[in-house]
């Protein structure tokens, strides 16, 4: 299929494209609950009383938030249209079904349309009475400032974050301990990727911007927001050292335990994936730095995009032990 032609995608009407994509996941997990009128999928209430814990944004990075909604992770996920913000009633909606008197944390990626609309949902949420906390992930080294947030964006980091929040409220912490890990983990993750082209929105016809051929753009947002550097495709080697230079530069893991995030952007075989995933814990061994967790696979990605992110979360007892805690989500199933 040639770039600029009309784009294939397997879909009935490109404005329904998200309900029929939610209405489709419930049915893999029977303690899911799908609320059509807000969008949110939620874990069915069973009387258990534990923190809530919620994430979400715009649709288009499946499978995220969605697919991490289960035991041990998130309560609710909130969904947008493709690449929006979630509006604030949607938001309410999935912090009432987590809710279940121990108060909500809310993890919100740096976009400045989440931001404002998620801390709206905060305010209308405490006018019921339900008390909600907020952080905030920004992982991605590429970029200071942008167009799209306020500061760094919140990238495939992300995953790591609703992992050990959710881990922590599953294990009756309170609210204030449920946050303080979650910032935690967000202090000590950074990430950075590589694009091989655009993506397609459903809507459109053909692809948002060209990438040409045998090109790869450095820091590319997972909406297609501008990178840091254009240039000819490299090997999976080279591609290894870009990043961790990158991410390097910004926080040295060297001599450390990390857990470690391969995640690929919607396209790119997971042949590919795991070849990238060589060439990085090559690179980590010979910086001293041990990888106690290994993920590879399309955990945030961007549509139909082609390439690839690297994170790294430096690991202490606690944030280890978390993050191996049990989980069963519709992306990670019964893990742990």
């Amino acid at each position: 299929l040639k770039r600029g032609s009309k784009m294939r995608k397997i879909m009935n009407n490109p404005k329904l494209i998200v309900s029929e994509m939610l209405k489709g996941l419930s049915y893999v997990d029977e303690k899911l609950e799908y609320f059509s009128e807000e969008e949110v999928i939620a874990r069915k209430k069973v009387g258990q009383c534990k923190v809530g814990v919620v994430s979400g944004g715009g649709a288009g990075h499946e499978p995220a938030h969605a697919g991490y909604v289960g035991e041990g992770m998130l309560d609710a996920a909130v969904a947008g249209n493709v690449f929006a913000s979630p509006d604030p009633i949607r938001v309410l909606k999935g912090i009432k079904e987590a809710d279940t008197g121990k108060g909500v944390l809310l993890i919100i990626k740096n976009y400045s349309g989440d931001i404002m609309n998620f801390s709206m949902a905060k305010e209308l949420a405490e006018m019921e009475g339900i008390k909600v906390e907020i952080v905030v992930v920004k992982d991605d080294v590429a970029v200071e400032d942008s167009e799209h947030s306020d500061g760094r964006r919140g990238i495939a980091g992300t995953v790591f974050v609703h992992k050990i929040a959710g881990a922590m409220a599953e294990r009756g912490a309170s609210l204030e301990e449920v946050k303080r890990v979650a910032q935690k983990t967000i202090d000590n993750i950074r990430t950075m990727g590589v694009s091989l082209s655009s993506c397609t929105l459903p809507s459109a016809e053909k692809e948002n911007f060209v990438l040409e051929e045998k090109m790869m753009e450095i820091g590319m947002g997972i909406h297609g927001e501008k990178g840091i550097h254009r240039g000819e495709l490299v090997s999976s080697k080279e591609i290894a050292k870009i990043l961790l230079k990158h991410i390097m530069e910004d926080y040295d893991y060297s001599n450390s335990e990390v857990a470690l995030l391969v995640n690929g952007l919607g396209s790119t075989p997971l042949m590919e994936l795991y070849v990238l995933n060589n060439d990085v814990r090559n690179l980590l061994k010979e910086k001293s730095i041990t990888v106690k967790e290994n993920l590879v696979g399309n955990y945030m990605t961007a549509l139909d995009m082609f390439g690839c992110s690297v994170t790294l979360l430096k690991l202490d007892s606690e944030l280890e032990s978390l993050l191996k805690d049990k989980c069963d989500t519709v992306a990670m199933k019964r893990r742990g």
